[in-house]
């Protein structure tokens, strides 16, 4: 008997892997907050076999030690035994999901998140008013007046994570089919990304330019939310709707390889074959589906470098996206690529391994551990003294941008593949600053 529902639980052999030896506890962030055993994997662990064997109920309790988790499984990169936290925390959320009341306030506050990010044509519009609230400098208004510091602490991360909007961003759209620079290649299919094509479309423009340089005739078909944000959030029906609409639109285009440039976005699409595997209609599409996605960096990694590259000189610093160092185990190939740059010193941060505390939607829903991990991601990158900030994710660029000290302004952010396509083009996109040796 469990206080789970029969609705796919944790199972238990899952959880008796792991041995509680605690290799995890330096490598979780909130446990290196709040120095709460209830607050690591191994004590959320004993949490969910405690709910599994009927030894205490699936309350509010419960579920605030699961809702604080990040989910960005550093400690299944750790764990020596094999743990695999990442598929019972997946089995968990949903649990709390379903069957632990929230506040009315926070229901719809994330009926909102909802509502809005995994859908780009509502997200587009609701750009529009935030061009008008920057360019009416409402948030200086705001400030001054002190009406933003009254607002509930969601509402502040949500004005303070705003990225800088353009209108020329919102009415950018990618081209269906863009040819290869010389003889083709590879043919591939282009995830654009929810938040990513509304907010960051520079980035698939850079991406189908390196692409094209590369030899990768590249196809963008129509296309939905690939569900990451709803699975990463217990939303399990809703982000396998969303998987299976994308699998139907890419299914219209040929292509040897999915190329995605968000690192969220990428490690769900590698778990369609898993999550759609009990679905007859969907099992064996969506397996093969996972078998051709890649990471941008990958792709490039796994091709000879055909455009030439020009220096870049300076220091990056490069930020570990979790979803592409621990759920994707993606980490040589960035820096590869990065280093395939003439003059360009790609500089690792220390506690590289520890979230910046996006995090999907956790910035939004946990401000206040997101702040204390973002502050602190945000003093480790400075204490490299980087020209530039590189990483592979539109949440992690958000992050760490809203939580530059005032002096360290001047760094700008960059996702690999801009600076890939500045090097390929021959454009200088940073200052370099002197460094003191003393």
């Amino acid at each position: 008997m469990s206080f789970f529902d029969a609705d796919d639980p944790p199972a238990p052999e899952l959880l008796d892997d792991c041995v509680h030896c605690g290799f995890c506890l330096p490598t979780c962030p909130t446990y290196l907050l709040w120095g709460e055993e209830m607050d690591s994997p191994r004590g959320r662990i004993q949490l969910m076999n405690l709910v599994s064997q009927e030894q205490a109920p699936l309350d509010s309790t419960v579920g605030g030690h699961i809702d604080a988790c990040l989910g960005c499984m550093a400690c299944v990169t750790a764990c020596p035994s094999g743990v695999q936290y990442d598929r019972l925390l997946e089995a968990t959320r949903p649990q709390v999901e379903r069957n632990v009341p929230r506040t009315r306030r926070d229901r719809a506050f994330r009926g909102l998140i909802f509502a809005l990010f995994p859908h780009p044509a509502r997200l587009r519009f609701a750009a529009v008013g935030a061009v008008a609230y920057q360019r009416l400098r409402l948030a200086k208004l705001l400030r001054t007046s002190g009406l933003l510091a009254r607002l509930p602490a969601r509402l502040r991360s949500l004005e303070a994570l705003m990225p800088p909007v353009r209108i020329r961003d919102l009415v950018r759209r990618n081209p269906t089919a863009v040819r290869p620079n010389g003889e083709p290649r590879r043919r591939v299919a282009l995830l654009t990304g929810c938040v990513q094509r509304v907010f960051f479309g520079d980035v698939n423009d850079a991406t189908v330019r390196v692409l094209a340089a590369e030899g990768c005739e590249t196809l963008t078909p129509a296309q939905g939310c690939c569900g990451a944000l709803s699975l990463h959030a217990g939303r399990k029906a809703e982000a396998l709707e969303f998987a299976r609409g994308l699998i139907d639109s890419f299914g219209k285009v040929e292509a040897d390889t999915i190329v995605v440039n968000v690192a969220g976005c990428g490690s769900t699409l590698k778990e369609y074959g898993a999550l759609l595997a009990d679905d007859p209609a969907y099992a064996g599409r969506a397996t093969e589906f996972s078998a051709k996605v890649r990471d941008v960096t990958e792709l490039l990694a796994e091709l000879e470098p055909r455009a030439p590259r020009h220096p870049l000189p300076g220091r990056v610093a490069y930020h570990d996206a979790c979803h592409l160092a621990h759920a994707q185990r993606v980490r040589a190939q960035p820096r590869t690529v990065l280093r395939q740059i003439p003059d360009l010193q790609v500089v690792d941060i220390p506690e590289a391994d520890i979230c910046c505390g996006s995090a999907g939607i956790y910035n939004l829903v946990q401000p206040e551990a997101a702040e204390d991990l973002g502050r602190r991601k945000a003093g480790n990158i400075a204490s490299v003294r980087p020209d530039a900030i590189t990483t592979a994710n539109p949440g992690c660029l958000l992050q760490i941008r809203r939580y530059q000290s005032p002096d360290d302004d001047a760094i700008p952010l960059f996702h690999p593949v801009q600076l890939i396509d500045a090097s390929i083009r021959g454009q200088r996109v940073f200052r370099v600053a002197e460094q003191d040796d003393k």
